[in-house]
């Protein structure tokens, strides 16, 4: 896949038969995918015949291979001209994502208690691959509440106060949910597991702010140098993985109706317009309700625990989310368009000024939250004006090696021992689990983010380390 150098954050790849619009691969050429072993640049090219497509079809700096996307890719159709919608632009895990909690506490306060604090939050916290959950559903009434309002419904149960939903995207849920779109098999894996953070490279991480690059936005969104912090990445779970498997099927099944040929057929679509765009966005965001209410709830399990063992409260930052497609206008040579964009593995990062902003971020823009690779830092970044991406940015880290490669890699070694000696506590996680996530399994999230920041696709404000971690 030959790249033309654009500046020294942005590649593109030149459009051909049969893309609609060129490729643009906001990197540095060191974070450039290795194109014998990752294919992802090949699916930027592959997005880019998608119907309706606008701009360019976008990777961010954290790029890597993915299913019918990459993950890191970021695409918008306009909905006017027939643009579509796909599964594979969401990915199986819907709205999966990061919430961000800080405490009236610094490190050092913390450190007598560090064990005591990462003991509670090990037991309150449900995890792994069965079932267990925070919350205990009476019935589907009670789960299609949740699939209509996620974190605003676990609001008013009791799970959370107000001033979380001014802190959440979207308020706590999204609006257009259609639970009746949602498979029998979907609410069955998802009956059980609302409040749970599940395995792979989810996570509940207790953490420091270290340095602040931004102390103005800083202090807007609540932080300041040597507080505590807490980090929650976790989705939808088997809910939101069995709504895309569904409707990937019947977009498959569709797409010859609509005259749609794709080149891949995880690329599987549909027009945002039809019955079968509207079923799936439906169903979509019915799990990003399901993915917020169940960070609500492990929010709820954590603050209990911080109570408990510290004596203090835990305040939300914001809960953003980073596998969704969203219906947003954005001007287009000049005229506002109705868009359907897609961010897999990618951050809505909102500048200054945007009226979708509680008022008290308005004026320093979005908190964009970056967890890095487990053992290294995270980072606190705000949108900025002027984003060449539909005002999107980076999710994290990015792969460089598979799960099973980043197993092998770890063979006769200790990962556990090894966080530990970097003063990192950790709790309730298989030797496997924690091998599969190992700084070495991705790529430098530092490298990644002054990419980001280089491309013009945000700002930094705060780095934050870890001090402990909890891991399915």
């Amino acid at each position: 896949m030959e790249l033309v150098e654009e500046s020294p954050y942005r590649f593109r790849i030149d459009r051909r038969d049969p893309m609609r619009v060129p490729g643009v691969v906001f990197a540095s050429r060191s974070l450039l995918p290795d194109a014998g072993e990752d294919r992802s640049l090949e699916q930027v090219a592959n997005v880019a015949t998608l119907p309706g497509i606008v701009g360019a079809s976008y990777a961010m700096p954290d790029v890597h291979w993915g299913y019918g996307f990459p993950i890191g890719g970021v695409a918008a159709t306009d909905v006017a001209a027939g643009g579509v919608v796909s599964p594979g632009g969401v990915g199986f895990d819907i709205s999966c994502g990061v919430r961000l909690l800080t405490a009236d506490l610094d490190r050092a306060g913390l450190r007598p208690r560090l064990d005591a604090l990462l003991d509670g939050l090990g037991a309150a916290t449900p995890r792994g691959m069965g079932r267990g959950a925070v919350w205990h559903l009476a019935d589907r009434a009670e789960l299609d509440a949740v699939l209509r309002g996620g974190s605003r419904y676990a609001v008013e149960r009791g799970y959370g106060v107000r001033r979380d939903l001014d802190r959440c995207e979207d308020g706590g849920a999204v609006d257009d949910a259609d639970p009746a779109q949602v498979s029998e098999r979907a609410v069955q894996r998802g009956a059980g597991q609302v409040g749970s953070l599940g395995s792979g490279n989810h996570f509940l991480e207790v953490q420091a702010v270290e340095e602040v690059y931004d102390t103005a936005a800083a202090a807007a969104f609540g932080l300041r140098a040597g507080q505590v912090t807490v980090m929650i990445h976790c989705g939808s779970r088997g809910l939101g993985h069995q709504i895309c498997t569904d409707h990937v099927r019947a977009m498959e099944q569709a797409m010859p109706g609509y005259g749609i040929e794709v080149p891949d057929r995880q690329l599987a679509c549909a027009p945002v317009s039809s019955p079968e765009g509207r079923a799936y966005l439906g169903a979509m965001a019915a799990a990003a309700n399901y993915a917020r209410a169940n960070r609500q709830l492990l929010t709820h399990a954590a603050r209990q625990v911080f109570t408990r063992v510290l004596g203090c409260d835990l305040d939300l930052v914001y809960d953003i989310s980073h596998n969704l497609a969203k219906i947003e206008t954005h001007d287009v040579d000049g005229a506002g368009r109705r868009l359907c964009v897609h961010r897999k593995g990618a951050t809505r990062a909102l500048p200054p000024g945007h009226p979708h902003l509680p008022d008290d971020l308005r004026a320093v823009g979005q908190p964009v939250l970056i967890p890095g690779s487990m053992g290294t830092g995270s980072y606190v970044l705000t949108g900025v004006a002027g984003s060449p991406a539909f005002a999107s940015t980076c999710h994290g880290a990015g792969r460089v090696r598979s799960r099973n490669q980043a197993t092998k890699a770890e063979r006769g070694r200790d990962p556990r021992r090894e966080l530990e000696a970097l003063d990192i506590a950790v709790r309730g996680a298989s030797r496997r689990g924690l091998a599969e996530e190992m700084p070495a399994a991705y790529k430098d999230v530092t490298a990644v983010v002054a990419a980001a920041e280089g491309a013009g696709l945000c700002r930094r404000v705060a780095r934050l380390v870890p001090l402990g971690v909890v891991k399915g």
